[in-house]
């Protein structure tokens, strides 16, 4: 079929809309709610409008919801085209909270940007709509998270991306016409509420409506009391996702770049998350050892993911006594932190600070567990999201892309292994643990230590995976995105597992796509790939790729711990979980009502 743009024939196949067709010719319509990452296409915004002239006539019509038609004529940017993408852009911002000095999106906001596009200079509407704004609710209850419902353009992105790609459901439309913004559900805020606070909605919302909870101020506080010890330690996936920020590609290592802008800015003691996943899998392998030995119930699930966590205690409580009780690396270190650290550095623990650099928001979430602290006092004080970090430098003045690397220089907790670098992937932490357990079982390392049948980016894999000579084999699973968490949980609540351990990531891609990524215009998970396949080249490059054979963690076992799984290990680096099914929240109820588990 074929019909003009702009004076010119293209072909189409029936039923694409006029924008699908443009955009695939490279012909540009403005656009907000559009997006293709999610196949999204709401038509709220009703920027993208177009003139058309066909059998019923001369008309405007929205390009993202009218289908090209056979002889079809499109003028996408006549004055008067023009005149009406603009007037409605005008709309969109009168009826915005335009205080963009503030917003979490500012210099990086899809609807500035719109602005330009349409060549807005002036709002004629401003004082007519902007009332209507202060009507919608500010909430910032969330431990991680902002919902600034004056800054919502209602693009509705969110609401998809929780619960088609989530299956969370935790976001609602609220309200009607002017006050109509995205909410929680029946619950009374957003901490009570069936979000698990993963982030996902802050990566694709266009303006800073969602976004991350901003705790640079008390980073800065922090830093600026004599009286206190900074210990900063930043995530596996880190290093190779910071550089983004900086204009560097995506995937790129800048690990000795962040441990100099870390001194540089005034860090006192900055150390590798990385030891800390080590640590976890001599915790998390030998509590899987002991669970086959003794029969207990199976399979394990990984606890890693905060956003999983509280998945669980959310929306599916009766899978909680299969989750592992082991921390997850920021919380093993955290521990560390506050215990070993002070210990073997002579430090007064009173005076310490720990300050976790994070791709994830529920990371936030997490540190402020009361499972996770010891007196009252938390192990991880305050953690920062990727973009928060990038935000904190920039206020600092350092720019990463022009200062030297440099190496760590702990003795204690900055020495790491290939099999901790790729925990910031879908499947890392599982290919790490099956290492250790090979080697535990057979006194020996496994001949081939990648595993194809782990990596990928499949929302569920499965492998078989041999535990050498006389020990038989296991089957396992790797999940990424909480919609494939829960068939698996599902599945193993009905006694139908066929797994022994199954490795969960709340984020589609796993760490290196968390939540406090940084954020890309107009794409989602733009450098999926590319992030991963980074860690995967930094794991072959490392002298030693098994968590075991890392010598710091042996000098930490040998003079703190005693043993993986010991009483003392068991104490610091371990935890619990509870039931948090019972909050007043519709999302939640409903999706109990939906299925109904039993732990049996």
């Amino acid at each position: 079929m074929k019909a003009s743009i702009n004076g010119k024939e293209y072909s189409f196949e029936e039923g694409e809309s006029i924008l699908h067709v443009a955009r695939r010719n490279g012909i540009f319509i403005p656009s907000l709610c559009r997006f293709e990452p999610l196949r999204h296409k709401p038509a709220t915004c009703r920027v993208c409008l177009t003139e058309v002239t066909d059998a019923l006539g001369t008309r405007i019509v929205t390009a993202c919801d009218t289908p090209m038609t056979e002889g079809m004529q499109v003028d996408t940017f006549s004055r008067h085209v023009r005149d009406m993408q603009r007037m409605q852009v005008e709309m969109i911002f009168a009826d915005h909270d335009q205080e963009c000095v503030s917003c979490a999106r500012h210099g990086d906001c899809e609807l500035q940007d719109l602005g330009e596009a349409v060549g807005l200079v002036r709002n004629r509407f401003t004082h007519r709509l902007r009332p209507a704004a202060g009507e919608r609710p500010v909430d910032d209850s969330a431990t991680g998270m902002t919902r600034d419902m004056t800054k919502c353009i209602r693009c509705l992105r969110c609401v998809e991306v929780c619960r088609q790609i989530q299956g969370v459901a935790a976001l609602t439309v609220d309200g009607k016409g002017l006050e109509a913004c995205i909410g929680v559900g029946m619950s009374a805020d957003h901490r009570s509420s069936a979000c698990i606070q993963c982030g996902q909605c802050t990566l694709v919302c266009p303006t800073g409506a969602l976004a991350e909870r901003d705790q640079n101020d008390t980073v800065l506080d922090y830093l600026a009391d004599p009286e206190l010890i900074t210990v900063f330690s930043f995530a596996p996936s880190v290093r190779v996702l910071l550089g983004e920020e900086f204009g560097f590609t995506p995937g790129v290592n800048v690990e000795g770049k962040i441990v100099a802008a870390l001194r540089r800015i005034g860090a006192d003691v900055v150390l590798d998350t990385d030891f800390a996943a080590d640590v976890v899998i001599m915790e998390e392998g030998t509590e899987l050892l002991e669970k086959i030995r003794s029969g207990a119930r199976l399979p394990m699930f990984t606890s890693c993911c905060p956003g999983w966590v509280n998945y669980a205690e959310k929306h599916c409580p009766a899978i909680l006594p299969y989750v592992s009780s082991t921390r997850s690396p920021q919380g093993v270190l955290g521990a560390l932190c506050k215990t070993y650290l002070p210990k073997v550095m002579d430090l007064d623990t009173t005076r310490i600070r720990t300050i976790s650099i994070m791709p994830c928001i529920a990371k936030k979430d997490e540190a402020a567990r009361p499972e996770l602290a010891q007196y009252g006092v938390p192990d991880v004080d305050v953690v920062i999201t990727v973009r928060e970090f990038a935000r904190l430098l920039r206020r600092m003045g350092v720019d990463l892309a022009s200062i030297e690397p440099e190496p760590f220089d702990n003795p204690f907790m900055s020495a790491s292994t290939g099999a901790a670098v790729i925990f910031g992937s879908t499947g890392g932490v599982m290919e790490a643990a099956v290492r250790t357990v090979y080697a535990v079982l057979n006194g020996k390392e496994m001949e081939r230590i990648e595993s194809e049948p782990l990596r990928g980016m499949e929302g569920v894999r499965e492998a078989d995976v041999d535990l050498g000579e006389g020990n038989g084999s296991i089957k396992v699973a790797i999940c990424h995105g909480l919609r494939n968490a829960r068939i698996l949980a599902e599945q193993a609540l009905r006694g139908e597992s066929p797994y022994t351990f199954i490795e969960v990531m709340a984020c589609p891609g796993g760490c290196v796509d968390g939540g406090g990524t940084s954020r890309i215009k107009r794409d989602y998970h733009p450098g999926a790939y590319l992030r991963q396949q980074a860690l995967y080249a930094l794991d072959r490059s490392m002298p030693r790729r098994q968590s075991h054979n890392n010598p710091q963690v042996k000098k930490l076992y040998a003079d703190f711990l005693g043993a993986p799984n010991s009483e003392k290990a068991h104490h610091l680096l371990h935890t619990g979980y509870a039931d948090r099914s019972a909050q007043p929240s519709e999302s939640i109820q409903a999706n109990k009502r939906r299925l109904t588990l039993t732990d049996e």
